[in-house]
Order: structure tokens, then sequence, then C-alpha cells
């Protein structure tokens, strides 16, 4: 795994990949910036949080609520965005290290909408549940990272891998790695909540999944179609 990430952040040295970093970054700074708005007015609506333990996480925050809940939240969606950007990274990293491979199967722009759609409705309902936790601090990390390493690990490897295989290869890698996938799912969320390395860990984690895949399914035999 980690052999995959070091790879990811040497990918970001390849001219082809930077020509996406650009806009992951512009995409991450905008998503930041979106959260911190709505999160901000969010918390000014009382009306919206007659909900006991968020009010006495927001208690607990004080000033600092607005963007902690942003910071927190930033992980999840920002997933969701990269989706977008996910088939010219994977392109990049293909054309680096396995240039014998044959034209994925793109995903439909319908398809990518309607698969980010779902992960950003269950990361966000998920995250907020999560969130309940910061009234107990020493539990709060561990719930937060395992959550979002699930969440994350499922996204990244399900849009990498169905450019290459079909749902039911793609399921059985899943669960026959899992709790490798689970721990590159972890990484990648720390990285998304370290200042500045958050801007490029979107690309790092692509580019890190889709060595993983490739690794993963030449060791589990040829795949069901290019």
């Amino acid at each position: 795994m980690f052999a995959a990430f070091a790879k990811g952040i040497s990918q970001l040295n390849d001219a082809a990949t930077r020509k996406v970093l650009w806009l992951a970054i512009a995409a991450a700074m905008a998503v930041f910036a979106g959260l911190w708005a709505g999160v901000g007015y969010l918390l000014t609506s009382t009306r919206l949080f007659d909900i006991g333990w968020l009010n006495a996480a927001v208690d607990i925050l004080g000033g600092l609520a607005t963007l902690v809940l942003t910071w927190f939240l930033f992980p999840g969606v920002v997933a969701a965005v990269i989706g977008f950007f996910l088939e010219d990274i994977a392109d990049a990293v293909e054309a680096r290290h396995y240039p014998g491979l044959p034209k994925a199967t793109r995903l439909t722009l319908w398809g990518t909408v309607a698969t980010t759609a779902s992960y950003l409705v269950v990361a966000l309902a998920l995250n907020f549940l999560a969130l309940a936790f910061m009234v107990v601090p020493p539990v709060f990390p561990f719930v937060f990272y395992a959550v979002n390493g699930y969440l994350l690990s499922r996204e990244f490897f399900e849009l990498v891998a169905l450019r290459r295989v079909d749902p039911g290869e793609a399921r059985a890698l899943r669960k026959a790695h899992r709790w490798r996938l689970f721990s590159a799912g972890v990484t990648t969320a720390v990285l998304l909540t370290v200042p500045l390395v958050n801007l490029l860990a979107p690309v790092v984690a692509t580019a890190a999944m889709v060595h993983l895949f490739e690794g993963w399914r030449r060791n589990a035999g040829p795949a069901r179609r290019p």
C-alpha cells in the first residue's frame, strides 16, 4: 500500500497529471469555500439545529465551529467532486506505468453524476452522525477516520475498477482485499485533513488506487473485460 501511495506522489511530476492537478486543486478550494459558507449559514440558522448532541458540539467548539465542521466534512465532499476528474488522472497513471493496457471503458457523464451523487448523500449522512462523537473527544478521531476510510476506499476503488472490470469482479476484488483497501481509505482520509496536503491528496489517492487495483487484479487472474 505504501508503495502505491509513493507512486501516487511521484505521479505529481508527470506532465499529463499536472494538467489535471490544477483543476483538482481549484475544485478542492471551491469545495472548501462552499462548505465554509454552507456550514456557517446552517450554524446561524438555529431553527435547523434542535438536536441535543449537535448543540453541545457547537457549544464546545464555540467560534471554531464553522472551521472544524467544514474541515471534517471536506473529505467526503471533495471525494465526490474529484470523481469528475478521475478518468483523466487514471489515464495519466496508466500511460506512465501500464502502457500496454487497452483503452479503458469510460463512465458516462450521467453514470458519474449518479455514482458521485449517491456517494455524497451517504457520506454527508454518515459524517453528520459521526459528528455526534465530538462530545466524546477521545473517541471521535477513530470514528471519523473509520467512517471516511470506508467511504473513500469504496468510492475511489469502484470508480477506478469499473473502468476495467465488470461490477461482479470489482466487488470480488474489493471483498478479497477489504482490509488493505480500508487502510488505503484511512490513509486518504488522513491526507485530506492535513492543510495544503489535502489539495493534492485526491490526485495522489486516485493514482495510488490505480496501482492497487492493477496489482490485485493481475494477481487474481485475467480481467473479464479490458
